[in-house]
């Protein structure tokens, strides 16, 4: 593994260079990255807006979001507190950012942009354990490519394979649709994205040597200790613990809606009604069923599912009356 990985003393140049903006030309760097996150924020918002996923992918690629992320796990690897501290500003500096220019998008949309008329919205605010072992895979896998300046031609199926930006963006677009339980939940994906690449950076990186390498290149490196390493460690089980909890909880969903949907496709057999939709949201079980009058009994469908062991949950139940005529 560290013969793939060898670092030579030009790599080294190259990566410092490629992760810290305020190396070399300072001024051209983090213009060039302001103004590259500002449109990539703009793109996202307006495809979470959109419901594009096409929309949501292009600004995955044009978001720089993933360098100073990258660029904290090589400070952390050279023990450069200050560039550390100056990477991890410029993440939450430039995540703010995301969610403040989404917010305004937001206030010109005459809806609500929420995960239960929003797809895009949908699938980022309910993270769970499977998106923490995706953010692992790909932050090793944008760690891979810029060491190995062979393959970096990967990163841009890296940068749509973690998500950074359309989060943010959900962030601030929920935020302003007064749904903040849905910004958390989307803040959390963030936050497991970030922290996968920052612990995934700094494992390659240091199983590559590139410590060694920087200082046989003459680069000034600091004392690296057991406690930095450990507290970037730490990062990864403070997101597993809600993610986990996420996944349990999506679980006992599945669970819920599989046990109700033939109770409730029975209840609407016996009605004449056709049920169109189970799911759970919010710890609460949504039965929408379409039908004409007479309406269907609703109490016959509580005293179906509580005789089928869900006394204990709580039940919506959404009659939809109506039918279809050939105009000629």
């Amino acid at each position: 593994m560290t013969g793939t990985l060898t670092v030579t003393d030009d790599d080294v140049e190259r990566i410092t260079h490629r992760l810290f903006l305020t190396v070399g030309d300072r001024h051209r760097n983090l213009t060039a990255f302001w103004i590259l996150l500002a449109l990539a924020s703009v793109i996202a918002s307006a495809g979470v807006v959109a419901d594009s996923t096409a929309t949501v992918i292009g600004a995955m690629i044009v978001a720089p979001l993933m360098t100073p992320i990258l660029g904290t796990a090589l400070a952390i690897v050279l023990a450069d507190r200050r560039q550390v501290g100056t990477n991890l500003l410029l993440v939450l500096a430039a995540s703010a950012a995301v969610v403040v220019i989404a917010y305004l998008i937001g206030l010109t949309v005459p809806y609500e942009v929420v995960a239960s008329n929003n797809s895009q919205v949908a699938g980022r605010v309910n993270p769970r354990l499977i998106d923490l072992l995706a953010a692992v895979a790909t932050g090793l896998v944008g760690a891979f490519a810029l060491l190995r300046s062979d393959v970096s031609d990967t990163l841009p199926g890296v940068a749509i394979a973690i998500s950074l930006v359309p989060p943010l963006a959900v962030v601030g677009l929920t935020l302003e649709s007064g749904a903040p339980d849905e910004a958390l939940g989307a803040l959390l994906l963030f936050g497991t994205n970030v922290a996968a690449i920052i612990v995934t950076g700094t494992v390659l990186m240091l199983v590559a040597r590139l410590r060694t390498s920087a200082e046989r290149a003459g680069y000034a490196t600091g004392r690296l200790g057991g406690r930095s390493l450990v507290v970037v460690g730490l990062s990864l089980v403070v997101v597993a613990v809600p993610l986990a909890a996420g996944s349990l909880s999506v679980i006992n969903d599945q669970r819920v809606v599989s046990r109700a949907e033939p109770v409730a496709q029975a209840w609407a057999d016996q009605e004449g009604w056709r049920v169109t939709d189970v799911f759970v949201r919010r710890g609460t079980l949504h039965i929408e069923a379409l039908g004409s009058l007479p309406e269907a009994d609703p109490d016959e469908l509580r005293a179906d599912l509580d005789a089928a062991g869900l006394e204990d949950v709580t039940v919506e139940v959404k009659l939809v009356i109506g039918g279809s005529k050939t105009l000629t």
